[in-house]
């Protein structure tokens, strides 16, 4: 009866084996990250097959590998979503959480394929556990926040428990108090996008540091100031290209060379007219998240405004959250516009490198958290 609703090539899989069809999906998904799992973990190497993408990489990350492996059976499904939901929320213990389901599923098996207990009589006991195992945590836990020491030293043994099976397990304890150090600077507010992180290959890991202040990775537009004190930031997402002509597709006749000049200056005389509304701001730093072109950034220049251009979305999102202000993309009413602020912006250098430095911002609590390792692949 079933096959007349169903496509051709459609399997259905009932009672036993649906359950062992289950089981078995489930627990080689915990059997494939089992051996990632703690201090003598070891890495799997994970290689791309798509025709335009040959990389590879290599991760002891539960939710990385995890989030790599295609599966078609629905129960190891559920346990990849279950992965992605820790590492989402919490952003550690995805292997430990799959492989603890897989082994919760091990014995189920024993249970319902040997012993013939129902399904739902184990899942009783196992939300039993569950609160039993809650009561035996909420009654050893403590609470030491009102104790600033021992509140610190409770989160660096945190953090180094996470690294304990990283790859920077050798310099767990240096990284743990810097990430501690990162965490306590948001003085409780809990907002990440204040910490920014910038990976720099070169040197060693205990080359990485704590900088004060935004970094961001762009450069200053050519004759422009390197250093800006009491920076007033309009932080923009607009197209800044139209000085010059672009037609795709389209076509456009002319009797004349002439009229060319004639549409070209027209282009120009718009880019004109947008780049005095942005200087009318009162701004002395211009961020645009797309590219300026040359023919406005000399109008900046000249008016004694600092450029940066291609800032990506998540470096103007961030620098808006740190600086105050807020992403704008029209310039015709000033006073709705709200603008960032900083003390200071200079060029500094990390390693062989230039970036920008935003001190001194309007939040109080923006700082970087700057990476250094031996290769792209030590830094992520």
């Amino acid at each position: 009866m079933e096959a007349a609703y169903m496509q051709d090539g459609t399997q259905v899989h009932k009672g036993e084996d649906a359950r062992l069809a289950s089981f078995v999906g489930a627990i080689s998904i915990a059997d494939l990250v089992k051996t990632t799992l703690g201090p003598k973990g070891m890495d799997k190497i994970l290689m791309k097959t798509s025709g335009h993408d040959q990389g590879v990489e290599v991760t002891n990350d539960g939710a990385t590998i995890l989030k790599s492996v295609f599966v078609d059976n629905a129960a190891a499904k559920v346990l990849i979503d279950i992965a992605k939901v820790q590492d989402e929320e919490v952003g550690d213990g995805t292997t430990s959480v799959t492989v603890l389901a897989g082994e919760l599923l091990r014995q189920a098996e024993n249970l319902v394929m040997l012993q013939r207990i129902h399904p739902q009589t184990i899942v009783a006991g196992w939300r039993l556990a569950r609160q039993y195992a809650r009561e035996a945590l909420e009654s050893h836990a403590r609470n030491n926040s009102a104790d600033a020491a021992a509140f610190r030293k409770d989160l660096v043994k945190i953090a180094t428990t996470t690294l304990s099976s990283k790859l920077l397990t050798h310099e767990k304890d240096y990284f743990a108090n810097l990430a501690v150090d990162a965490v306590l600077r948001l003085q409780g507010t809990g907002n990440l996008d204040y910490i920014q992180v910038l990976k720099r290959p070169g040197g060693q890991l205990r080359d990485s540091y704590l900088e004060e202040g935004f970094l961001l990775d762009k450069k200053i537009g050519v004759g422009q100031p390197k250093r800006i004190e009491n920076a007033k930031i309009l932080i923009a997402n607009t197209p800044m290209d139209t000085d010059k002509i672009k037609i795709y597709g389209s076509r456009v006749r002319v009797d004349s060379i002439n009229k060319v000049a004639e549409i070209e200056e027209a282009e120009k005389e718009k880019m004109r007219t947008k780049c005095q509304k942005i200087i009318d701001h009162g701004i002395t730093v211009f961020i645009n998240r797309q590219l300026i072109y040359n023919y406005p950034e000399q109008i900046f220049t000249e008016a004694g405004v600092v450029s940066i251009e291609h800032a990506d979305f998540d470096g103007v999102e961030r620098l808006a959250a740190v600086t105050g202000g807020e992403v704008t993309s029209t310039f015709d009413h000033p006073e709705l516009v709200t603008l960032g602020e900083c003390k200071v912006i200079e060029e500094v250098m990390i390693g062989e490198d230039k970036v920008l430095r935003f001190g001194g911002c309007k939040s109080g609590e923006a700082f970087t958290i700057v990476l250094r390792g031996a290769s792209s692949h030590v830094l992520d």
